[in-house]
């Protein structure tokens, strides 16, 4: 009889968590469909989120809004990936060798408080206005947080743990490999997640200087011609964006954090 009851009871507590995490979003999407329907704000500015959906359905069924989802994607994919082959093994080398990170702390102090977007106009100078310059800053703007998090993920490892380690005669490369690395992933993953999110926010502001397709060029597009549900279409794939990207890289740091539960 227990065992009848709680397959019951899980899906039921299941469907109720859901449902407080999507309460908020259903309220917010409440607002934004009466707000403009009874005067609160503008409905030439602020349309209902019925008439934004309708257009976001048009510009699915036309494929006009997946050519500029697939122009954005591969940028950000592309910036991403370089950053984090680049940043993840050079800051697994500054944080465990103090000669490499005495070498390389100058140069990370004097980038890491600089923002992405005020070299923009250096990229553009520098590599053009085609797509090189755009999964350039992409790169830039990546790299950071996965270096600064990948190297304070290897200099905070619990010391006692390295001393365990060591005890049992080690060698350097399998302390670096069994140790180390194991024990950084979690703050690693973090500084990936922090890089997707900068991956989408610096590419749609890049994207609205000089290009032709993507996400960024189509709202600033459909501002200019005042296309206004169609710009807010545009802006909700974008947050649909970030939150599936955001919802992957947890996935895959559960996959690769699994020795935390055990």
């Amino acid at each position: 009889m227990k065992s009848a009851q709680s397959v019951f009871v899980l899906p039921f507590r299941t469907l109720k968590n859901a449902f407080k995490k999507m309460i908020i979003i259903l309220l917010f999407a409440v607002i934004w469909e009466v707000a403009p329907r009874i005067g609160l704000v503008d409905a030439i500015f602020l349309p209902p989120l019925s008439e934004v959906l309708v257009a976001w359905f048009e510009l699915i069924r036309s494929g006009d809004l997946f050519t500029h989802f697939s122009a954005s994607i591969t940028r950000s994919f592309l910036g991403f990936i370089l950053a984090i082959a680049i940043a993840i093994p050079l800051g697994l080398m500054i944080g465990w060798y103090p000669i490499v990170h005495e070498l390389f702390s100058p140069i990370l102090e004097l980038f890491r408080n600089t923002a992405a977007l005020a070299l923009l106009p250096v990229f553009i100078l520098i590599l053009g206005i085609g797509e090189t310059s755009k999964v350039a800053i992409i790169l830039f703007a990546c790299l950071w947080p996965l270096l600064l998090n990948t190297i304070n993920a290897v200099r905070n490892v619990d010391p006692l743990l390295i001393k365990c380690a060591k005890s049992m005669n080690l060698t350097s490369f399998q302390l670096f490999y069994k140790v180390i690395i194991p024990a950084s992933v979690p703050t690693i993953f973090t500084g990936i997640r922090l890089a997707g999110t900068s991956s989408i926010l610096v590419l749609i502001a890049a994207e609205m200087v000089g290009a032709k397709e993507g996400l960024g060029f189509f709202i600033s597009y459909t501002q200019f011609n005042f296309q206004i549900a169609e710009m807010y279409a545009g802006i909700i794939t974008i947050s649909l964006l970030g939150l599936l990207l955001n919802q992957l890289l947890v996935s895959l740091e559960k996959r690769f954090s699994r020795w935390k539960s055990v």
